[in-house]
């Protein structure tokens, strides 16, 4: 490997960002193909049922295919589901090398590419900037590892470490450019989970915003191409009902309840919750249930108490904190509602992982310790 072939495996991974917003439940793949030291090809996977990145940069390379070098961000696909194994594609098309970033996370089909890659006289090169690929695929492949959704808590805090006040003249704590920093959170998410309580108090939409991008988001996105995350609500109490929002915007909303009442609420779904030895929510069912359901990533937009009970389960994996330049005082809501010392010990250790400025407001990215 030299700095050539890092190069055309950064091109690669910048072609498999372009699908972030889209590609859910598929992971985000970039390929680029090279013959002679140049590239003759690339592309990127943009939505599930269309066609992989290796296919589309295949056919953008054409005769030149013969005899190149591959990059591609994610092993190739070695089974039929809505397309073709990629990797038969590859062999057939007499390619004489190929770099593979990361294998696929899935453990029934994990390095089974790799195999047949060499064993049909391909070198194969695999690991090449692992660490970045992996980086743009964590819901995918914690879905596939564990049977577990990507969960990250988004919430917006005063310096003070509060979330809201009744006293506060607007409705918002952070500023406009959090909040449109927030749609591309959104829009990276197969899902955006709250409460019942919260859509009571707030009636939010839980939708992405195309409006609120920049322009240079709506110039790469146009909004016909912007798939809308699946909104779900843990509604226990039953609570939502047809004059709320969340219910009356185009895309699915799913209603976790301990009574269904096969109710006609538009674009709803509704599935049972699972009790708990302490007769609470069963959490962890919810998100297995989810992860069966193809839902690789899910945003927590909700109020202090769920989010509470998430650090308390250790049900999360990254935490998202938009702080404003505000003190909101004594009487305003907290971060978590935590109080006993045997629940911290519970919650994982985090690091800080980003520090960003975001308008007037910071952003700062925790992710739970890697040990």
């Amino acid at each position: 490997m030299n700095d050539q072939d890092e190069q055309f495996m950064r091109r690669a991974i910048s072609l498999a960002k372009r699908g972030q917003f889209t590609t859910s439940p598929n992971p985000n793949v970039g390929c680029v193909i090279v013959k002679d030291n140049k590239i003759v090809g690339e592309s990127y996977h943009s939505k599930t049922g269309e066609l992989h990145a290796e296919i589309l940069a295949m056919k953008k390379s054409g005769e030149m295919i013969k005899g190149s070098t591959v990059y591609v961000t994610l092993e190739p696909c070695n089974h039929y589901g809505c397309t073709p194994p990629c990797v038969d594609e590859l062999i057939n098309a007499g390619i004489s090398k190929i770099f593979v970033a990361m294998t696929d996370p899935n453990p029934q089909v994990s390095g089974k590419s790799l195999k047949k890659l060499r064993e049909s006289g391909i070198q194969v090169v695999y690991g090449l900037l692992k660490k970045e690929s992996e980086k743009i695929n964590l819901g995918f492949i914690k879905r596939m590892k564990t049977g577990l959704p990507y969960i990250t808590i988004k919430m917006a805090i005063s310096i003070d470490g509060k979330i809201y006040s009744k006293f506060e003249e607007c409705r918002w704590i952070s500023s406009y450019r959090s909040r449109q920093d927030v749609q591309k959170i959104r829009a990276r998410s197969s899902a955006i989970l709250t409460t019942g309580s919260t859509v009571v108090a707030d009636d939010p939409y839980l939708n992405v915003r195309w409006n609120d991008f920049t322009d240079e988001l709506k110039h790469l996105y146009p909004k016909k191409k912007i798939r809308q995350p699946v909104r779900i609500v843990i509604d226990t109490r039953n609570e939502v009902h047809s004059e709320h929002k969340i219910v009356n915007i185009p895309g699915e909303c799913w209603l976790f309840r301990k009574q269904t009442l096969q109710n006609d609420l538009n674009n709803t779904k509704e599935f049972s919750v699972k009790l708990d030895e302490e007769g609470k929510v069963d959490l962890i069912y919810i998100m297995k249930e989810l992860a069966q359901k193809n839902i690789n990533s899910i945003l927590i937009e909700s109020g202090s108490t769920f989010v509470s009970s998430l650090l308390t389960l250790n049900l999360f994996d990254e935490i998202i904190l938009y702080i404003a330049p505000k003190i909101l005082g004594n009487k305003a809501i907290g971060l978590t509602t935590i109080s006993k010392k045997i629940e911290l010990n519970k919650i994982s250790k985090l690091q800080f992982v980003q520090f960003k400025k975001i308008g007037q407001d910071f952003r700062v990215i925790l992710r739970k310790k890697e040990i």
